[in-house]
């Protein structure tokens, strides 16, 4: 599983560091000064009539924690397996009853071996799984209050590439404090991933299957017509809503910006650390659902028999082609064979960023942002601390080969107050893909604006420094919850205070200035303006430029 998190961070222009993949969520694990309760008094309520919300299908009952009425597991999509594998998500039945929303829906299948086997990264990003199964379809609800005020909404997308994770995967996901802190209503959600949600069968199984590449990114779109259907009876405006994800939940974002079906079921847009311009092309997609079935000994008129199949049965199968395909086109210099949404000219009309921006995203505003050093080489490893530029040289040849040189030159003449193993970091977690998609995106009528962030976090002896992930919880002023990627007290509150108002203002307006952080100027190619965030937040046009420019063309 961390290998394909690192392949993906990979193929994002990121580095190969493992970055940890993998305990329930506390119940109640916010420590900030604006989350304290009154000392002594009551802060959990739970009961018969306390925290009912309607929706389309039936009633559902949460709980009210320090004054934010919670709802966790609702279903916004049935079963997805057996017949329903493989095809676009159907309708939850109805219920009856009140129905319980006060525990995780399940986490999509995936491969939950060693989850935890490498304790440095269970530790940092204290990873939260539940059970899995293919009934994973669910929706949690974070709101003040049911009511008719119409507040924003902000939807999160998961990370994990679209192989690993689930809406609760890091304590930083959580909602409650962001919620609080500006008065608006969160979401976050569990689809389809991998093998369940993007094996291709349309050239094999024909028009039945049509859909079957981008099913899990169908499953996003179920959740926003869930919202766009329900989320008014949480005190959310269904017309103002703001999706947002990191790393492989950033690629959902700009998937789901040129999807059709998605349209106008959003209206801003946030990628963090997840900069794509493309999708995985239809002759490569297709061709991994024909390896599939030759992994299962079936024939293309037998796909059926692959929803009969226990999901582990088929999962192995499933990855035992995908590892050949990968293989095959490697050896040909080609990347792909894996899991991802698919450009097949119908559901996905188009790469979205590449060759040309999808027109269908013109009007979204659109927040970009990477850190430093998404891959810390030296994070768990402390002797390379020491290394010497000639040394990251060498190292670096595993990446960009003879360019090593050049390019570790490039970015010590850059960025000179840098140690050599800072370099390395910077190298390969470098701004390529995110300055090419705010490139694109700046071509549009709704603006982008970029950020890069730098906070560098006082644990491991400040060898983590800006990694992947490390942002997530200063946009959703979470701090002094996710304290294994911040220490935790005023340092990285200060920061999350300034990023998380700008961040809730944007998805009030579209526009993220007056929240804090300094003027933030929209991103134009010519001057490649970038908010650096950081202890003091600045702008700087492009501060990078000059070290990108020494990178392969990708």
């Amino acid at each position: 599983m961390a290998n394909t998190r690192r392949n993906f961070l990979q193929k994002l222009g990121f580095g190969t560091t493992a970055l940890g993949l993998t305990s329930a969520l506390p119940l109640a694990a916010t420590t900030s000064e604006h989350t304290q309760a009154a000392e002594d008094g009551q802060v959990l309520f739970i009961g018969d009539n306390i925290a009912i919300a309607n929706t389309q299908y039936g009633k559902v009952r949460g709980f009210i924690l320090r004054g934010i009425h919670t709802f966790l597991g609702i279903p916004y999509g049935a079963d997805t397996s057996g017949a329903n594998r493989f095809m676009p998500p159907q309708k939850p039945a109805s219920w009856t009853e009140v129905k319980p929303a006060i525990w995780w829906g399940n986490t999509a299948p995936q491969n939950m071996e060693n989850r935890y086997a490498n304790a440095y990264s269970s530790f940092i990003d204290h990873w939260n799984y539940d059970d899995v199964s293919e009934d994973c379809l669910r929706i949690n609800v974070w709101t003040p209050a049911i009511d008719t005020k119409k507040r924003p909404v902000i939807v999160w997308l998961h990370g994990g590439g679209f192989t690993n994770g689930n809406g609760i995967e890091q304590d930083g996901y959580n909602g409650e404090n962001l919620t609080r802190w500006g008065d608006i209503v969160f979401c976050s959600l569990n689809h389809r991933l991998g093998p369940m949600g993007f094996a291709n069968f349309a050239g094999a199984g024909g028009e039945k299957y049509a859909a079957s590449g981008n099913v899990g990114m169908f499953d996003i779109v179920a959740a926003l017509e869930w919202v766009k259907n329900n989320i008014s009876n949480f005190g959310g405006d269904p017309g103002n809503v703001t999706i947002i994800g990191q790393s492989g939940g950033g690629v959902k974002v700009s998937t789901l910006t040129a999807m059709p079906s998605a349209k106008g079921l959003f209206h801003k847009a946030v990628v963090l650390s997840g900069a794509s311009l493309r999708a995985t092309d239809k002759e490569v997609s297709e061709k991994l659902g024909t390896y599939i079935l030759q992994e299962a000994g079936l024939t293309a008129a037998q796909v059926d028999k692959l929803q009969q199949l226990p999901w582990k049965e088929y999962y192995d199968i499933a990855s035992r082609a995908s590892k050949k395909l990968s293989d095959e086109l490697k050896a040909q210099g080609k990347r792909g064979g894996g899991w991802s949404p698919v450009a097949d000219g119908k559901f996905l009309p188009q790469h979205p960023y590449d060759p040309a921006p999808t027109p269908l995203a013109a009007d979204i505003p659109m927040i970009i942002c990477t850190t430093f050093n998404e891959a810390s080489p030296s994070r768990t490893d402390s002797s390379l601390e020491t290394i010497s530029l000639d040394g990251v040289k060498e190292k670096l040849k595993e990446r960009f080969g003879e360019d090593a040189g050049k390019i570790a030159d490039a970015y010590a003449k850059a960025f000179p107050e840098k140690k050599p193993i800072e370099i390395w970091s910077m190298a390969i977690s470098n701004r390529q893909n995110a300055v090419a998609l705010a490139t694109a995106k700046s071509k549009q009528q709704a603006p982008v604006y970029l950020a890069w962030f730098g906070w560098q976090p006082p644990l491991f002896d400040n060898r983590m420094r800006a990694f992947h992930c490390s942002d997530i919880c200063f946009w959703f002023y979470n701090t002094d919850l996710m304290l294994t990627h911040t220490g935790g007290g005023a340092r990285p509150r200060k920061l999350s205070e300034k990023m998380a108002d700008s961040f809730l203002k944007f998805a009030r307006t579209g526009n993220p200035n007056g929240g804090g952080l300094p003027t933030w100027p929209k991103f134009t190619a010519q001057n490649g303006e970038t908010m650096i965030l950081d202890d003091t937040p600045v702008v700087k046009n492009d501060p990078d430029r000059s070290a990108r420019m020494a990178l392969p063309v990708v």
